[in-house]
């Protein structure tokens, strides 16, 4: 997923981080982590300014992209 301004893609990985990779060199730029089990998908928020993942961990997390932290963590969801 791009950024809405293009400057970033996102990405969720097996390894429980969610991944930010800069659109114009390619290289990564930011390391998420927080899940405690793999991260099936991750979107920008439509301004940019947050990420939110969700994990097999059964939680949702918000980030703040331009600092890394974790905003909000969303549990209680189960996957059937």
């Amino acid at each position: 997923m791009c950024s809405p301004d293009g400057n970033l893609v996102v990405s969720a990985s097996w390894d429980k981080t969610v991944r930010l990779w800069d659109t114009s060199t390619g290289k990564q730029c930011g390391v998420l982590k927080g899940h405690t089990s793999f991260v099936n998908s991750a979107m920008f928020s439509p301004n940019g300014k947050l990420v939110a993942s969700a994990s097999w961990d059964n939680t949702v997390r918000l980030w703040d992209t331009s600092t890394g932290k974790q905003y909000i963590v969303l549990g209680g969801h189960t996957y059937r």
